[in-house]
This record gives structure tokens, C-alpha cells and sequence, in this order.
């Protein structure tokens, strides 16, 4: 059951991943650059945690193998790449709508919602292209083709009837015999 925590803390920490990026764009308080100010960061942790750490992983290894073929050097790199794409996308997403119209913690929402639902949609379907289920595309189990459908159904939902956001906090007041 490792497999079942691991994926139960990437879905914690992803589930995290949209409202603290978008906690960190505000909190640059930088109406135009702010996004990009926080992604900078969000750059800097995917250096830390993607290179440093399994550098690290790597060195201390007793049987390290350096040997890298270039279909998996490449493979992976393009993951990265589509991973980072897919992070800056979000940004994008969110500051779209916030310029629409739409209230910060209403994009975050529905941007969130549209990705984590949708990107289970697409790597279902790559992967069931890629590797076929035995007895073809007939043998598909329909309470799977099911769960697309209600992924799909889901994501929509979140995003068309989420609730109504709540006054923004006022800034607090500073006491000045405090900070005397």
C-alpha cells in the first residue's frame, strides 16, 4: 500500500499547490508581475527538490550507476518541461480570470478544478493508447469508462456552482501605541 500513501500525499500536496501559489502571487503584492514573481520561487523549490535532492539520493547510493540513455534523458526532460509549461499555465489561467472579472479565490477554484480533473482525463486516455488493453478498446471496463465521465462531470461541476466567496479579509490594523 506504499503506492497508495505516496499518491494520497501528492494529491495533499497538489490539492495545496494552487492556493498557496496563488497566496504567494498575491502576497507579492505586484498586480501585474506578481504571478511571475511567484513562480520565480515556484522555480527555485523545483530546483531544490528536483535536482538537489535526488542528486544527493544519487551520490549517497552505493550502486550508482551514471549511465543515462538518451531516450531517458530525453523522455524525462520533455516530462519536465510539460510539467513547468503546465505550472506557468496555471498562473496564466488564474491571472486571466482575475483580469476577467472573476474574484481571486473563484479562479483558483475553478482553474484547480479544471486541471485536477481534466489531467486524469488525458493520461487515462494517452496511457490506454499507448498500452492497449488486452482484447481491445471493447474490453474497457465500463465502470472505468464511468469514472472518466464522472471525472469530467466532476471538474465541470466545481467550476459552474462553486460557492460564492466570502468578504475579503480587511487588512489589520496597526496599533500605534504598540508600535511605539
Amino acid at each position: 500500500m506504499n503506492w497508495l500513501i505516496f499518491a494520497l500525499m501528492t494529491v495533499a500536496c497538489w490539492g495545496l499547490y494552487g492556493i498557496l501559489l496563488h497566496a504567494g502571487q498575491v502576497g507579492m503584492k505586484d498586480p501585474e508581475l506578481g504571478r511571475y514573481k511567484a513562480f520565480l520561487f515556484v522555480g527555485i523549490a523545483y530546483f531544490i527538490t528536483a535536482v538537489v535532492a535526488p542528486l544527493v539520493v544519487l551520490l549517497m547510493s552505493k550502486n550508482m550507476n551514471w549511465s543515462m540513455p538518451p531516450r531517458g534523458m530525453w523522455l524525462s526532460l520533455l516530462a519536465g518541461i510539460l510539467g513547468a509549461i503546465g505550472a506557468f499555465c496555471v498562473l496564466l489561467a488564474m491571472g486571466a480570470g482575475v483580469k476577467g472579472g472573476m474574484g481571486p479565490a473563484v479562479v483558483a477554484v475553478s482553474v484547480m478544478s479544471i486541471v485536477f480533473a481534466g489531467a486524469p482525463i488525458v493520461n487515462a486516455i494517452v496511457a490506454l493508447v499507448q498500452h492497449p488493453p488486452e482484447g481491445g478498446f471493447k474490453a474497457i471496463p465500463v465502470p472505468f469508462v464511468l469514472g472518466i465521465m464522472l471525472a469530467a462531470i466532476g471538474g465541470f461541476m466545481v467550476t459552474k456552482f462553486k460557492p460564492t466567496p466570502g468578504k475579503p479579509h480587511a487588512p489589520a490594523a496597526v496599533n500605534a501605541e504598540k508600535s511605539s
